[in-house]
């Protein structure tokens, strides 16, 4: 499925993306070529094993180790547009819950 020009401008606005026409061109070639590959793996051909063949729901899908690397707040918030607190501010999403 290809996606033209005129279709990857509404899926910027949807994303609320400000895209330059040349943005818009290679989105709309990037956003072909995801699907593409993506239709790609309907042709795979797996015979008949089953779904889970790779991941048994008994194991584990990964094995979890910290590596005792931390990120205290002051550095966590560095960049942020707005922080307190070591909180990043961000705007209210739900402005009024009153009807």
């Amino acid at each position: 499925m290809a996606i033209d020009r005129a279709e990857a401008a509404r899926i910027a606005e949807l994303a609320r993306l400000s895209l330059s026409p040349e943005e818009l061109d290679r989105m709309a070639i990037q956003l072909s070529n995801v699907l593409e590959f993506a239709a790609t793996l309907d042709q795979l051909s797996l015979g008949d094993e089953p779904l889970t063949v790779f991941a048994p729901p008994e194991a584990a899908l990964r094995k979890d180790e910290p590596d005792g690397r931390t990120l205290d707040a002051e550095t966590a918030v560095a960049n942020a547009p707005e922080a307190e607190g070591g909180f990043f501010l961000v705007p209210p999403v739900v402005e009024d819950l009153e009807p």
